[in-house]
This record gives structure tokens, C-alpha cells and sequence, in this order.
């Protein structure tokens, strides 16, 4: 039989390993909070080498692509970019705790080009192996298709009906499927586009009257709606993995920008800013890792 001492004994042990529990699980909370904020992590306050690696000019200048109507539109009163690049590059922004400023370009091969010049310190760009030798990239955010667009009569069907010996195929220049289709084919012809935005490879095919035109499908899709005399082929010859990027040396941020990109893609805001953008055919790209 327990007496009245020893249940006060045993209620002061319980109460003193409460105690410990408690206090250990306040460390954790405490170390965990730690680690969050010395990865950047923290949403009310970035450490300072993450704000200076990403905005060393006190601003996040954002590079934004209106070549890709699926990452960027033109507000169409004020021209201001929008859409799911432009979502991102200010919800980082924000974060920083700096203005961003959007540095505006027709096509991706620019971007890059500007890489030379200093000219930004996000961008959105296509992972490709060339552009990784001096870009640092996160894990993609959004996946799109780049495809094939023919005459309505061509006797081209299918993806692979493409690479044969004859076959001239508009690209934009210095795009993620230039670089890719230069890598691959091995007897169709690249033609480049050198001017112009989205759907200046859809003005060469056309003006050219060239075989193929490549391109991410969404616009080729649009275009075909309005042109009858046309056809986009089903099927992909690649996947382009968009993803957020920031210039070789910059390792703070760049860490930081990996971990930022998961978190917009895990919260939903990624699928938000895609739906806000009309884009429902673009996909979100999984869990780094997956």
C-alpha cells in the first residue's frame, strides 16, 4: 500500500521528469529555430550574406522572360510583368526585405547573353547544361512540353518522323530546345531565330516555309487555333524544367534559393500563381528528389 509521503515522492518525481521534458523540448524548439534562421529560412528576417548574395545592390533586380507566355505576360493596361515568374521573384523579394526590380527580355538566350553584363540576379530559366556552367539552378518549379508544329499536309506524324535528312526546323535562338535539339539530332537542320520574342521561330517557320517549328506547346498550340493551315503534333520531344537561378559565385543565396523554391511548390503557391496566369496546362514540378 502506497502511503500520503510516497505519492507526494512520486508526484515530485513525475513533476521534476515533466520538467526535463519540457526543457529538452525547448532546446529543440530553440535549436530547430536556430537552424531554420542560420539556412535562411526565417520568414521575418533573412541572414545578412543571403540578402547580400541575392540583392547586392539593395534590390532584387529579377530577370523576366516574355518569351515564354507560360512564366510571364504583359499586364495588358500597364505592361508590367505578371504571372508565376513575376509572383515569385516578389514573394523572394519580400522576403529579402528589398524592392524588385524586373530587367525584361524577349527571349531566354538573352537572358543568358546578360549574364555577361551583370545585368540581373534571378532569373527564370530553363536547367540546361550549358547555362549550369555558370548559373547555379534550383530544382524546377514548372514543367512544360517542347514539341512540334508542321503544315496541316505534312507527311510528318509523329516525333520521331522529325530527324531525317531535309528536315528544317525553326528554333528561337539560344532557347532551352535550341540547346537541347542541338545536342540530339542528328540529320534534321536548326534554323534560329535571332529577333523577336515567343513566337519569332513561329514567324521564320512561316516566312521561310520551313518543315517544323519547336517550340514549348502552349503557344504553338494558341497560334495553331488561329492557322488552320497548321498542326501541332502530339507527343514531346523533351521536358523543359523551368527553374530559378542565380549567377555562379553567389553560394549563400543559391542555397537559399533552393529551399525557397520547394517551399513555394509545397505551399501551393506555384499551382496559384499558374492558375492566376490562365496556365492550366503547365505542371508543378515535384519535390526536389522525387
Amino acid at each position: 500500500m502506497v502511503g500520503a509521503g510516497s505519492g507526494s515522492k512520486i508526484g515530485a518525481m513525475a513533476e521534476g521528469a515533466l520538467l526535463k521534458v519540457l526543457c529538452a523540448a525547448g532546446m529543440l524548439i530553440a535549436g530547430t529555430a536556430a537552424a531554420f534562421a542560420q539556412e535562411g529560412r526565417s520568414v521575418s528576417k533573412l541572414s545578412p550574406d543571403i540578402v547580400t548574395s541575392l540583392a547586392p545592390a539593395g534590390k532584387l533586380r529579377a530577370a523576366i522572360n516574355f518569351g515564354n507566355g507560360v512564366l510571364a505576360q504583359r499586364d495588358p493596361q500597364t505592361g508590367a510583368p505578371r504571372g508565376v515568374s513575376a509572383d515569385l521573384a516578389g514573394a523572394l523579394a519580400q522576403r529579402l526585405d528589398v524592392p524588385v526590380e524586373f530587367v525584361a527580355f524577349e527571349a531566354a538566350g538573352k537572358v543568358f547573353d546578360a549574364l555577361k553584363t551583370g545585368a540581373w540576379d534571378i532569373a527564370f530559366l530553363a536547367i540546361e547544361p550549358v547555362r549550369a556552367a555558370e548559373i547555379d539552378f534550383t530544382p524546377p518549379y514548372v514543367l512544360i512540353e517542347g514539341t512540334y508544329m508542321v503544315p496541316r499536309e505534312s507527311p510528318l506524324k509523329t516525333i520521331q518522323d522529325v530527324d531525317r535528312a531535309g528536315v528544317r526546323i525553326a528554333v528561337g535562338q539560344g532557347s532551352a530546345y535550341d540547346l537541347y535539339l542541338t545536342r540530339t539530332l542528328k540529320n534534321a537542320t536548326l534554323v534560329r531565330a535571332t529577333a523577336g520574342g515567343g513566337r519569332a521561330m513561329i514567324d521564320l517557320f512561316l516566312a521561310d516555309k520551313l518543315e517544323v517549328a519547336a517550340g514549348v506547346r502552349q503557344p504553338l498550340v494558341a497560334y495553331a487555333k488561329t492557322d488552320r493551315s497548321v498542326r501541332v503534333m502530339e507527343g514531346r520531344f523533351m521536358v523543359i524544367q523551368q527553374a530559378m537561378g542565380t549567377p555562379k559565385g553567389r553560394d549563400a543565396g543559391a542555397r537559399y534559393l533552393r529551399l525557397f523554391i520547394e517551399e513555394m511548390k509545397a505551399s501551393g503557391f506555384v499551382a496559384d500563381a499558374l492558375a492566376r496566369s490562365n496556365q492550366p496546362d503547365a505542371a508543378v514540378a515535384p519535390p526536389a528528389g522525387n
